[in-house]
């Protein structure tokens, strides 16, 4: 029954599709010279999205000085260069941050009822990896170029506080190899990972210790 609703979705996606597509008013495209391409028809493209493969035929542009093409249904909809709907590369980039790609491809078809390559799990997440760097990036170069900017609830004798701790945790052999560790032979069984804490204090309570506030507690 779950498979018929999501062959059922997949009709009525497609269906969308097709009435968005005819109906849709067409603004003038440009190509990146400025120069007004001309429409060459509809090209087809196979779209898998969480309900499942979708049929779609978007309008193809193209510009008779330059070549240049385009596609500004595949632009709406966030699918330039790719067969896999937003949905469903943040499946996939979710699903390969958390475990090996071939594990990912499994619980997919098992959660999802996606067919993956393990291969293709590996290049969406890797390609997100990258967009979602750039994108800190650039919201680092924001915050430095704004200078430095105080909440209200940091003002005069506010205090602020930054701590650490440090655990081992279990890892598998080869995550070991060539590293010093605590065991009688001097080898290791466990790595160290991190953890940080800063927060603001909002008072103090009846025998003097400080208080955190917990709106402004964040963990590194």
């Amino acid at each position: 029954m779950l498979q018929a609703a999501r062959q059922g979705g997949a009709g009525v996606l497609g269906s969308l599709l097709t009435h968005w597509q005819d109906h849709a008013s067409r603004e003038v495209v440009l190509c990146e010279r400025g120069q007004r391409m001309t429409s060459q028809g509809r090209r087809a493209k196979g779209l898998l999205t969480t309900l499942g493969a979708v049929p779609f035929r978007r309008s193809f542009y193209q510009c008779e000085q330059c070549r240049q093409s385009r596609f500004p249904d595949d632009e709406r909809l966030d699918i330039v260069h790719t067969t896999y709907s937003p949905g469903v590369r943040r499946l996939m980039a979710r699903a390969g941050s958390q475990t090996q790609f071939e594990q990912a491809a499994e619980d997919l078809l098992c959660y999802a009822g996606l067919k993956l390559e393990a291969r293709e799990i590996e290049r969406v997440a890797e390609e997100v990896g990258r967009q979602i760097e750039q994108w800190l990036s650039e919201e680092q170069a924001q915050i430095v170029q704004a200078g430095p900017s105080l909440p209200p609830q940091l003002g005069p004798g506010a205090k602020f506080y930054i701590s650490f701790d440090g655990t081992g945790i279990p890892v598998r052999k080869s995550e070991l190899l060539g590293r010093k560790g605590k065991q009688a032979d001097g080898s290791a069984r466990t790595r160290e990972v991190k953890l940080g804490c800063v927060f603001t204090q909002v008072g103090l309570d009846k025998e003097g210790h400080p208080q955190r506030d917990p709106d402004s507690t964040s963990f590194l």
